[in-house]
């Protein structure tokens, strides 16, 4: 199990080949909440929260503990993660076929969760919190990051998700469909379901160690692997510290994890120079590779557009 969503359990043929009949659904649509917010580097620091916050679902992490290469391949499962996230939202017609190919990486994927009951990758609900998190991470680190959002835009936001988890093969019956609807299955979630499992204790322990990137120019490869006993404590630290800011309270709460006003401070700190920083930088900086395509695009394409009339 990876920390991308998984899909229900397979139908028959006939009802799998029906649904195949229906129109893929489509992405967020250009300058919604998703394309300005998933796109932006500061994205980058949200995935530890919302991936820590996943694997907390004993399921979950028991599937990741065991059928995950996290822990041998950090870098590379990163970067599909990373990809994978982006062809959601800025994909255009790969995002359906992104959550087809997650579909059937995950149909094999089965054995026992941290509390000794069997599980299958592809079980709706399992499925339904791995991508249900995105939302409350995202919209409490948005807060940090970038601005707090407005009623209307949270809800926006809700309605984004759903489309983005209707383009991963999420039904609608396995997810609450209004914000209203979705603040007390987070709350039982958080109260019933949610533990520190093994991978979560891992994931935001400051001393864990992290192997030194594996991809990227050969020369700053081997750069960072001689500095690297100087960067990893200080890369992991900082990891452990992000994943508990920018977790939601009622989340950091459920999973026991520490957090004081002094870590606030400097978190709050840091996040103001993130806003006066990142908006100033070129796009090329500012954006994702997926994200700054797609936005060049969506450009081209209303400039044709006005040029049509």
């Amino acid at each position: 199990m990876t920390t991308t969503p998984e899909a229900s359990r397979p139908r028959p043929d006939a009802p799998r080949a029906a649904s195949a009949r229906r129109p893929d659904p489509v992405p967020p649509p250009p300058g919604g909440v998703l394309w300005s917010l998933v796109g932006d580097v500061r994205s980058l620091l949200m995935l530890p929260a919302a991936l820590t916050l996943q694997v907390a679902h004993p399921a979950v992490g028991a599937g990741v503990d065991t059928h995950s290469v996290f822990r041998t391949d950090p870098w590379g499962r990163g970067e599909r993660s990373l990809r994978s996230l982006q062809l959601w939202v800025y994909g255009g017609e790969r995002a359906a076929e992104e959550g087809r190919r997650l579909r059937v990486l995950h149909r094999a994927i089965q054995g026992a969760d941290t509390r000794g009951r069997r599980y299958h990758a592809l079980t709706p609900a399992t499925y339904a919190w791995v991508h249900a998190t995105g939302f409350p991470v995202q919209q409490h680190a948005f807060r940090y990051l970038v601005r707090p959002l407005t009623d209307a835009q949270q809800r926006a936001l809700y309605a984004e998700w759903l489309q983005v988890g209707r383009i991963l093969g999420i039904h609608d019956r396995d997810m609450p469909q209004t914000i209203e609807e979705f603040r007390p299955y987070y709350r039982r979630m958080l109260a019933e379901e949610i533990e520190a499992t093994p991978v979560v204790r891992e994931l935001v322990d400051p001393a864990a160690r992290v192997p030194p990137p594996d991809r990227g120019p050969r020369a700053l490869r081997l750069v960072l692997r001689a500095l690297w006993p100087v960067l990893s404590p200080a890369l992991v630290r900082g990891r452990a510290f992000l994943t508990a800011g920018l977790m939601p309270p009622e989340a950091r709460a459920a999973l026991g994890l520490e957090w004081t006003p002094a870590q606030e401070r400097r978190l709050r700190r840091l996040c103001r120079i993130l806003r006066l920083t990142v908006p100033a930088l070129p796009e090329r900086l500012r954006y994702l590779p997926l994200a700054r395509e797609a936005r060049r695009q969506a450009r081209a394409e209303a400039r044709r557009g006005r040029t049509s009339r």
